[in-house]
């Protein structure tokens, strides 16, 4: 293949999106870039999938275990952090790989964000005073009337995001996800967008399947860990699905077997989310890996690449 191609990878949880990139890294012999919003953090291992260390030492891989739980990262980081590690990988005269399921990840990658006003302190406090009062039910209510969009895309009740939507909308009258509107969606020359889907049945049975695993791998045990570092349970980085409960059946608020069903069912409504998301992009190739294997689909992704390399 003459031209590098930029291949990614994105698609509902579990559906499979580490497994090829592994197999197109090794392919390529190419990093890969995470476009997982939780990968970042350091010792958020289990929960939030990461590949297993004989991977990570095997093949390089950019945005995954950088920052300290109680370290703030956004879209817009991550956005310009992509152009610096693909100009990187490209001077290699590698292909850039990307992998992961975070919408507003990927989503900057082919439709650039305009700029927004900067954190308001006072309105953050207020709607934490706001919170602490009335609970963050009242938050998650408050979002979903200004913005619907927005909120329908949160992953969960999560204050860091809820927060940040509302201080844009307090600042400005406008809804937070009308400022990823104005700039239409775009791939980048030379640029394959593949979105990973399974049938409904097969993708509930790895998400279940993944979860046990994940008990099994001790993710309790994990959790712990990260609470005895002294990092609190309401960092943006703890507010997603598997460490929310985990956190709750540690204080009690939930026995084993209730944390294991809810993490399954939150997991479960998180995937059909981010489907419902991924359906309204654009210039998107659909690639359905139910029942096929592994080689299989790396081998229908590389001639995807190359036909796309072909027509560059």
């Amino acid at each position: 293949m003459n031209v590098t191609p930029t291949v990614i990878l994105t698609g509902p949880t579990a559906t499979g999106k580490t497994d090829l990139s592994v197999a197109l890294a090794r392919y390529f012999n190419a990093p890969v870039i995470s476009a997982d919003s939780r990968q970042c953090y350091k010792y958020l291992d289990i929960g939030t999938g990461k590949p297993n260390p004989e991977i990570l030492t095997e093949i390089p891989h950019y945005h995954i275990s950088t920052l300290n739980p109680d370290e703030s990262y956004n879209v817009s980081d991550f956005s310009d952090d992509f152009k610096h590690w693909s100009k990187t990988i490209r001077k290699q005269g590698k292909p850039v790989l990307a992998a992961g399921g975070s919408t507003l990840y990927i989503e900057s990658l082919i439709r650039p964000l305009d700029e927004l006003p900067p954190r308001n302190e006072t309105n953050l406090l207020e709607l934490q005073n706001i919170a602490d009062r009335e609970g963050l039910t009242s938050i998650q209510k408050k979002l979903e009337k200004v913005d619907p969009e927005y909120a329908q895309r949160i992953d969960g009740p999560n204050p860091h995001r809820m927060f940040r939507a509302l201080d844009v909308w307090m600042q400005t009258g406008r809804p937070f996800s009308s400022f990823h509107k104005n700039r239409s969606f775009s791939l980048p020359k030379n640029t394959l967008l593949i979105c990973l889907v399974r049938e409904r049945t097969e993708l509930h049975q790895r998400i279940n399947a993944r979860v046990d695993q994940m008990i099994t791998d001790g993710l309790l045990e994990e959790v712990r860990g990260i609470l005895d570092m002294g990092f609190v349970p309401n960092l943006q980085s703890l507010q997603t699905v598997g460490y929310r409960e985990a956190i709750d059946c540690i204080r009690g608020r939930l026995t084993t077997d209730e944390m294991l069903e809810k993490i399954k069912t939150n997991t479960r409504r998180y995937a059909r989310r981010q489907l419902t998301w991924f359906r309204r992009w654009k210039q998107t190739a659909w690639l359905d890996q139910t029942g096929q294997s592994q080689k299989k689909l790396t081998e229908t992704v590389l001639k995807m690449a190359e036909q796309l390399a072909a027509e560059t």
